[in-house]
């Protein structure tokens, strides 16, 4: 039987005794696949807090190199439970089992990459015999992580704040508690002293409670903008707790007319259906030009309604199911917008049942769907907000400025594809484009962990994560001796 989904705190599970609430989960491919109901108590987050601020100061003092080398042996304690990792992750969440082993792995890589390329970054420095600087840990990190990747993006704030010498109190998603619970037993098994890696279990008031907790000193939160926008106002009068926000995006893929056709039909499809469109860095806006436009309008819906979709141990599955069924009755709703607004399909969205094992799926399934938006509209909650599943919707434009203008009539800034054959065009559109990341032919997702991930506008405050996630879990220390 799969055990609950614990808190970790003092290097053991606790389940909340008495609980405030309890979350009754099933697996979002199978809904009667029942997952262990999550049970969470509000004051678990004091517990976890105050135990955090106790073991950090002996974290701190071992020194970088010893912290190092329990991250290494935690990195090789994560290697070799990449399967199951991989396994809770495809239950949990609902990841196709393909992309869910890619999250496992890239745990991994992810130790090594701050080890090298992210330590780097926080290096002190001699300026002569009078002057000189350092690099501080804030304290306690809060760490409050998405469902979309459970543990690749909360681990890759969790693996540089423990490195400088943070004590980390992590709060995942209540849509994947398993996933860190399993993430906490690696942890403690591999020598993570008890107290500097915490987890605390629950809905978004716990995530709240320690978001705004008087004894944490940085809070790294990947999320949505509302939930964002709640962080920065509970801790307005908190100027010295450092927030790191990455908060989404309405990413565009801007196609011209030069632009290499069947690379870019592809890339287009990766773009918006990985992940069955759960990805921050998902596009959900194709910028083509009106000279290829039927052409590769065409031929993207085509490819769209090609992509397998099933359960997610399921080998041919390129799409899995959306997480929750609240998410893919959001998702619904933002189309019946779209349906009202005068949107209009360029091919139907697939209706056929999901099937497993020879029976009938009851899940939260979301086939691909392609629409051409036939008015502009910036008050339009379908062409505005963030729709987080298999939705591309189609701007044509006549030129390579109006596409610019288009792309970038955002409130979002995350990240942006553009598909032509000359540079001097790429570099053209990407000054247009205010945005965290862009792609040249390529897809604006699989972005490079030895890269910045954040973005401008609503996606983030300046405060990207990937390799420079260690510059949000230290601070410079300015030292002046006298002659």
């Amino acid at each position: 039987m799969t055990p609950p989904p614990s808190s970790f705190i003092d290097g053991r599970a606790v389940e909340p005794s008495p609980f405030d609430g309890e979350i009754v989960r099933a697996a979002p491919a199978d809904l009667d696949d029942a997952l262990p109901p999550l049970r969470f108590a509000r004051a678990l987050v004091d517990v976890a807090v105050d135990v955090a601020r106790r073991a950090q100061p002996r974290w701190e003092a071992l020194g970088v190199d010893a912290r190092a080398a329990l991250l290494v042996r935690f990195r090789d304690a994560l290697g070799a439970a990449e399967e199951a990792i991989a396994h809770a992750i495809a239950r949990e969440m609902g990841k196709v089992l393909r992309e869910a082993r890619a999250e496992a792995k890239a745990l991994v890589a992810k130790v090594d990459v701050t080890l090298g390329d992210g330590l780097a970054l926080v290096q002190g420095r001699t300026l002569d015999a009078r002057f000189s600087y350092r690099w501080r840990p804030h304290g306690v990190v809060a760490v409050l992580g998405p469902f979309n990747f459970p543990l690749h993006l909360a681990h890759g704030q969790i693996v540089p704040a423990l490195l400088l010498g943070n004590a980390v109190v992590f709060k995942p998603s209540e849509v994947t508690p398993g996933c860190a619970a399993l993430y906490a037993r690696i942890a403690a098994e591999a020598g993570i002293p008890p107290g500097v890696l915490g987890v605390v279990q629950g809905d978004g008031s716990v995530g709240a409670a320690l978001g705004a907790h008087d004894g944490v000193d940085g809070v790294l939160f990947t999320g949505s903008y509302a939930v964002g926008t709640s962080l920065l106002a509970a801790n307005a009068r908190s100027p010295g707790r450092l927030l790191a926000l990455e908060l989404g995006g309405k990413n565009a893929a801007v196609v011209l007319d030069d632009a290499p056709f069947d690379r870019a039909v592809e890339d287009v499809v990766q773009s918006a259906f990985a992940t069955t469109g759960q990805r921050c860095t998902c596009a959900s806006r194709l910028v083509v030009t009106r000279g290829i436009a039927d052409r590769f309008v065409d031929a993207v819906a085509a490819r769209a309604a090609e992509l397998a979709i099933g359960h997610p141990m399921d080998p041919q599955a390129f799409c899995g199911p959306l997480a929750t069924p609240r998410a893919r009755e959001k998702f619904e709703a933002l189309q019946r917008v779209a349906d009202a607004e005068g949107s209009s399909w360029v091919r139907a969205p697939r209706t056929e049942p999901v099937l497993w094992e020879g029976r009938v799926l009851r899940g939260c399934w979301a086939a691909p769907r392609v629409r051409r938006v036939s008015v502009r509209d910036a008050a339009s909650a379908y062409q505005r907000d963030e729709g987080f599943g298999p939705d591309l919707a189609v701007y044509v434009v006549d030129d390579v400025d109006e596409a610019v203008a288009v792309a970038d009539a955002t409130e979002y800034g995350l990240c942006a594809a553009v598909f032509t054959a000359r540079e001097e065009t790429f570099e053209h559109v990407a000054r247009g484009l205010h945005v965290g990341g862009i792609a040249w032919n390529a897809p604006t997702v699989g972005a490079s962990g030895r890269l910045p991930f954040g973005g401008v506008r609503r996606s983030g405050n300046h405060r990207p994560a990937g390799v420079f996630s260690v510059l949000s879990c230290a601070f410079p220390v300015a030292v002046t001796r006298g002659g």
